[in-house]
């Protein structure tokens, strides 16, 4: 279905007719072998990189694209829409890039050009096996020793655990509480980082995620990102940046479940009728058309308040919460409108309702989000 765009610039909608020539031509063809296999496509997401497309939030100066949120979360959702292993790597590794492009030293900013280029894939090491959605209760603990900090402890639900280059741990360099969290920027390569076997998940099969163990792993002191005490902020500015990315995904991906169904109702026959002639089935394609529409205005609405700099967190978590959420009813619709061949690996919809779930659940799950939208409401 041929989405109609207002955008900002001529130059961003010859970046989406890239971003649907590459998506179609080398992530599409691939997607299903790759899940099947449980392989991550690393060679693709470099391609991305080289393409431009794993910077483009980014300042021109440090190698990135220089582009409005709005047209980076557009991409994502094309991306997403042809497979949404592509477009959460993209989505995550924007995040990773976050606390270097933002606060980090001019040391640190050398890295920029590889990390943006996808030369350097990152991964964001925040959640923890027993801190769940409280992450100024992490545990994981950095000591500084001369030149470097001794990290210890475990994180948990890692994208690119086994192929990052590079990881953001955030951990504990004080006392309790999230002023004394510290992020800290480290080679995937140091000694005593550990990731570990790949969890069994119910869907994102090509990208594997995993628990961390730090054990005795010592990160040079150079690496502190911004001061000691100010990780839980770089982290929680970072995450109303990276629901923006999900709510992104989550759009593209239900959009790839409404087109087939679309398709498949044009084309199938029953009692000598098209299904998308039958009103149950009309009326339910229209319902899940409306509201993949309404899921793309609020995310982009969002997007365009962080482009003018202004305060946009609670938007970014209304945004995720209902593109998510309605990521999960269009895909389960779609199942529905194929009946039994929807329950089957054949077509693609039964892939696209197992990914939605996790959509509801990372970047802080959907719960999460209502306190965040509550709290608002209730702070006037």
């Amino acid at each position: 279905m041929t989405i109609d765009r207002i955008l900002p610039t001529e130059e961003a909608g010859d970046l989406l007719a890239l971003t649907t020539e590459i998506a179609d031509q080398e992530l599409a063809p691939i997607a299903a072998d790759h899940e099947a296999r449980r392989a991550f496509p690393r060679e693709a997401i470099r391609l991305l990189g080289r393409a431009g497309l794993l910077g483009l939030p980014y300042p021109e100066e440090y190698g990135g694209g220089g582009q409005p949120y709005e047209v980076y979360l557009q991409v994502l959702e094309i991306l997403a829409s042809r497979w949404l292993v592509a477009a959460e790597a993209v989505s995550v590794h924007t995040l990773a890039c976050y606390p270097v492009a933002s606060v980090g030293s001019e040391q640190q900013r050398k890295l920029l050009p590889d990390m943006l280029g996808g030369e350097l894939l990152g991964a964001y090491c925040l959640s923890e096996p027993q801190g769940g959605s409280d992450a100024a209760a992490l545990t994981t603990r950095a000591v500084r020793d001369g030149d470097a900090y001794v990290v210890d402890g475990t994180k948990a639900w890692i994208t690119h655990a086994h192929d990052a280059d590079f990881f953001n741990i955030f951990a504990r360099t004080g006392g309790p509480g999230p002023g004394g969290i510290s992020c800290l920027l480290a080679d995937a390569n140091t000694p005593g980082i550990v990731p570990q076997a790949p969890e069994r998940t119910m869907g994102l099969h090509a990208s594997p995620i995993s628990q961390i163990a730090f054990d005795g792993a010592r990160v040079p002191a150079d690496r502190l990102v911004g001061d000691e005490g100010t990780g839980f902020g770089i982290a929680m500015r970072a995450l109303d940046s990276g629901r923006l990315g999900i709510a992104s995904c989550a759009v593209g991906l239900a959009q790839a479940a409404l087109d087939y169904a679309v398709d498949y109702a044009r084309e199938r026959e029953q009692f000598g009728t098209r299904l998308v002639d039958f009103q149950g089935v009309g009326f339910m394609l229209a319902d899940m058309a409306t509201q993949v529409t309404a899921a793309r205005a609020l995310t982009l609405a969002a997007a365009r308040l962080r482009d003018h700099g202004r305060p946009y967190s609670t938007e970014a978590a209304k945004a995720k919460l209902f593109a998510t959420d309605t990521a999960m009813r269009v895909t389960t619709d779609a199942v529905q409108v194929l009946g039994g061949y929807g329950y089957v690996a054949d077509h693609p919809v039964e892939r696209y309702m197992r990914e939605a779930k996790v959509l509801q659940i990372v970047e802080g799950t959907n719960q999460i989000q209502r306190v965040v939208i509550s709290r608002s409401l209730a702070r006037g």
